[in-house]
């Protein structure tokens, strides 16, 4: 293990092997602790008023457009130049760091790769410090893996690199910053930028980021004040830094023009991040018991609430001149059923057809043998032009009490839903403590948004009086506590009693009971998962 000559008031509490002291350099840590003294302070103030808002809901305050921030939504500005290579975006993929799924993903054919450090990942020390090692050798084009079956290598031809970090919300334990955790955003962020700005201005692309899980327009003014500073003390210009925003919060829904206004200098475009916004709906307005989610599948892109936001999303953004990027497509085609293929691939086509023809831009994908549809839908509709912009919407008209509308015709909880919860709730997150944040569960592509999904359904469910099954049965913690010990022997045969055994499933199940039982609804399963992780 390598020491490290570290800033005055900074802590490491991880092992640093010797390629992880290349990464952490004096210079790249200075940078880090900067950053962390500039902001940390209000990102928890920011933090605190979530936790006010929340308790507003709670109390019957709904969420409407901002009165004091009318003048910004009738506005006629427009976001600054958007880069040549961040134009065509027909097709993006996303997934974590991870050495072969870099490189399958950069190889895929797609327009642009998301590199995920936050809901695709597991946020263990070993894959946040390799991730940045592995992005870096992916800039330099140096990346490779061998195994028994197969060199991997780029191709002459890759997918634009953009990188997602952590949410404000989140962490980073193993650095301390004047006896605080520094931010896992911060840390994400400025780690990739420190490394790899100049590198990637040198070969014709920029610093490119998503930035998830956004509640406010002032969230925004923070990380716009972030890539400032950041830009200023690199000898950066203003304006290198380009983001996509991804509107997964259903308070992010009200503020998109604000969120596109803060961000104006250095905003590409928005993306209708269809899972969290999900999850972020249930959560908000969990303590409304005329709120009531039927089971997830039935939660359509084309139920009123996801309809009247991924519509605003492409009114929004193309009034703006920023590209609208649209939701993801999480199934995974098998190898050895083609019948389960067919129909899997005929419900993502449809989706991508109904995005395209929204006026969406592009569009997400999680796993390489979707490209090929996603593409055929986008090229089909755009031809050779990069995106659709001149495509205004000015007939879409989206009030307040569309975007809570949650009324699900013909929604239905079932047996067979809830079970169905349950299962993949804790396959996930064993897959999660054992440091994989992105896991392949029954030809669908899991990552932490979906088994928040399945997580805060079960607790909705099981904590709500009007909540009930469709034979008429209510849903109760009685019932709950029912299934969950015979989906977990599920799981056991699934899985084999070897894998079992080694596994992290008991834990799992502990992680997950402690979710759905209590009568307060925890904000984020990562949050107390992570005291787990190395």
């Amino acid at each position: 293990m390598t020491s490290l000559q570290l800033p005055a008031g900074m802590e490491i509490r991880a092992s640093l092997p010797r390629e992880f002291a290349e990464v952490l350099t004096p210079e790249a840590l200075a940078f880090l602790a900067k950053l962390q003294r500039a902001f940390n302070a209000r990102r928890l103030e920011l933090l605190a008023r979530r936790v006010e808002r929340q308790a507003a809901i709670d109390a019957g305050q709904l969420p409407v457009f901002l009165p004091e921030t009318q003048a910004v939504r009738e506005g006629s500005w427009q976001v600054a130049a958007i880069p040549p290579d961040l134009q065509r975006r027909h097709v993006e993929i996303t997934g974590p760091t991870e050495r072969k799924m870099l490189i399958n993903a950069l190889n895929s054919g797609a327009d642009v790769f998301m590199a995920d450090f936050e809901d695709a990942n597991s946020p263990t020390w070993a894959n946040m410090l390799q991730g940045q090692i592995n992005l870096t050798e992916a800039i330099e084009r140096t990346i490779t893996l061998v195994t028994p079956e197969k060199t991997y290598q780029l191709n002459d031809q890759v997918a634009v690199l953009l990188v997602r970090p952590r949410g404000w919300h989140l962490n980073e334990k193993h650095v301390l910053v004047d006896g605080q955790p520094l931010s896992g955003s911060l840390f994400d962020f400025g780690l990739y930028l420190f490394r790899n700005a100049r590198r990637l201005l040198a070969r014709g692309n920029g610093p490119y980021f998503y930035l998830p899980k956004l509640e406010s327009h002032l969230e925004a003014r923070l990380w716009n004040d972030v890539f400032n500073l950041a830009q200023d003390e690199l000898g950066l210009p203003r304006g290198t830094i380009k983001v996509t925003v991804l509107i997964e919060t259903i308070l992010a829904a009200y503020e998109m023009d604000e969120i596109l206004f803060e961000l104006r200098d250095h905003i590409a475009g928005l993306n209708a991040g269809r899972w969290d916004y999900i999850f972020s709906c249930i959560k908000k307005f969990s303590r409304h018991p005329e709120v009531v989610f039927p089971d997830r599948a039935q939660i359509t892109m084309t139920v009123p609430f996801m309809r009247a936001y991924t519509e605003l999303l492409v009114r929004t953004c193309h009034r703006r001149g920023a590209h609208a990027i649209g939701g993801m497509a999480a199934f995974i085609p098998s190898r050895k059923d083609a019948a389960v293929n067919e129909v899997a691939i005929t419900r993502v086509r449809e989706d991508k057809l109904r995005e395209s023809n929204d006026g969406f831009d592009g569009t997400w994908v999680a796993h390489p043998d979707l490209v090929p549809t996603a593409k055929e839908v986008f090229d089909g509709k755009l031809g050779e032009r990069p995106h659709q912009k001149e495509r205004r919407r000015e007939d879409v008209h989206v009030t307040a009490e569309q975007l809570r509308n949650f009324n699900v015709p013909g929604g239905k909880i079932t047996e067979a839903g809830l079970r169905l919860n349950i299962n993949v709730g804790v396959l996930y997150i064993e897959s999660w403590l054992r440091g994989v944040g992105a896991a392949a569960i029954y030809n669908l592509m899991e990552d932490a948004a979906t088994a928040e999904i399945s997580r805060a359904q079960v607790w909705q469910w099981t904590h709500h009086p009007h909540a009930q099954l469709d034979d008429g049965r209510p849903v109760t913690l009685d019932l709950y506590r029912q299934l969950l010990p015979e989906e977990m022997e599920k799981i056991k045969a699934l899985v084999g009693p070897d894998a079992y055994a080694k596994g992290k499933y008991e834990q799992a199940r502990q992680l997950f009971d402690q979710l759905v039982t209590p009568e307060t609804f925890s904000e984020f399963l990562t949050l107390g998962a992570y005291a787990y992780l190395e």
